[in-house]
């Protein structure tokens, strides 16, 4: 009878395990931007066209914590998943971008983007209390294991 209660309490704590470790996927949102599908070889990037990408690390990417939904001035972007990026069009001008994932709370941020004609890459990122956004004009050094973000 021993054993069957260690059974259990083994099954038990197993499950709970996957259980917090899957309902930490956050829930995609659908984008109202037209992405720009193209291959980044015919694509330059600046004077409007930008590339958005989701540079989270390894920590993020093992607890399925590093999905971003993002939106920009209120309109949804979408969710671009650790590794995605995606291209769309933004005129010169001030945004706000909003930046959500799921890390047992909502982890929300909100920043202040100066988009110009010089503006060609952006990288926002997970971290440990909110979301990190950067202006880098670089792609990363591992980006030929990205991909395009779907629409979902």
């Amino acid at each position: 009878m021993n054993n069957s209660f260690l059974n259990k309490s083994k099954l038990t704590i197993a499950l709970s395990t996957i259980l917090l470790i899957t309902s930490c996927a956050l829930k995609p949102i659908t984008s109202e931007y037209n992405f720009i599908t193209t291959d980044l070889e015919k694509v330059e990037l600046g004077n409007g066209k930008i590339l958005i990408y989701n540079g989270a690390n390894n920590l993020h990417k093992i607890d399925n914590t590093a999905r971003l939904n993002i939106w920009i001035d209120n309109k949804p972007l979408g969710q671009i998943r650790p590794s995605e990026y995606v291209i769309i069009n933004l005129k010169k001008g001030q945004y706000q971008f909003k930046a959500l994932h799921l890390d047992v709370v909502n982890m929300k941020s909100l920043h202040d983007v100066d988009i110009d004609e010089k503006t060609k890459i952006i990288k926002i990122k997970p971290n440990v209390t909110s979301n990190k956004l950067e202006i880098t004009n670089e792609l990363p050094k591992n980006f030929e294991k990205f991909k395009y973000a779907e629409k979902r």
